[in-house]
């Protein structure tokens, strides 16, 4: 497993992003170069986990729980059979392009090392946005993404340090649950039955799933 690429966005104006300024950091761009990654701070204050990399709608990405993004260069591929044209590394917004690692199957909790010294937790899958469907130019674009369930994963930054491409990845913890990135997304998008399951990955969850889970439940407990 290996880090195919090191994606970062800067701001561009565009016409289909609800952000408030108009702009959107959403096509990211390989870099050769060496790159820190730490935690930025918490949503709404803090950016992108990655230097160099723009967030500019901090109501929906940054912070701590979404540090960093990452999408395997499989489902990629995937698409590139399914859409008829050319993906690059970083077209979807990760940060983080990867090469034999199950990306959207990652438990939540799990830990990968990066290169000697980085490591990332997942934390939840992504969810696509208007943003996302006009930057790619597909119609029907956040419905078909949705029906697919290959969401990747956010992950939180448990060890800052320095990352480039062609690092190796290693998992090195793997949580004896069975809630996936992949899960995650499902329960709080389209099978909201799945709600209380998530409650099982613990504190390790996105603090947003977290707390939907806690609120269906006791919802289903009244």
């Amino acid at each position: 497993m290996k880090l195919l690429s090191v994606n970062l966005g800067s701001a561009q104006a565009v016409p289909y992003t609800d952000q408030p300024q108009g702009v959107t950091g959403i096509d990211k761009r390989p870099t050769d170069g060496p790159v820190r990654v730490a935690a930025p701070g918490p949503k709404g204050t803090g950016a992108s986990g990655v230097a160099g990399d723009t967030v500019c709608d901090t109501r929906h990405h940054g912070g701590d729980d979404q540090a960093v993004y990452a999408f395997a260069r499989e489902d990629l591929d995937d698409w590139e059979r399914e859409l008829g044209r050319t993906l690059a590394n970083g077209c979807f917004g990760e940060n983080l392009t990867t090469d034999g690692l199950d990306v959207s199957g990652a438990l939540i909790g799990e830990r990968w090392r990066i290169g000697p010294r980085v490591v990332l937790e997942v934390t939840s899958g992504r969810i696509p946005c208007r943003t996302f469907q006009g930057h790619l130019a597909e119609r029907g674009w956040v419905r078909r993404f949705t029906r697919k369930g290959a969401t990747g994963a956010y992950l939180r930054v448990i060890e800052p340090g320095e990352i480039r491409a062609g690092d190796s990845i290693e998992i090195v913890h793997r949580p004896d649950h069975g809630v996936t990135a992949a899960m995650e997304f499902r329960a709080v998008t389209t099978e909201r039955e799945l709600l209380p399951g998530l409650l099982a990955a613990g504190d390790a969850l996105h603090p947003e799933a977290l707390a939907a889970a806690r609120k269906y439940v006791a919802a289903q407990s009244r």
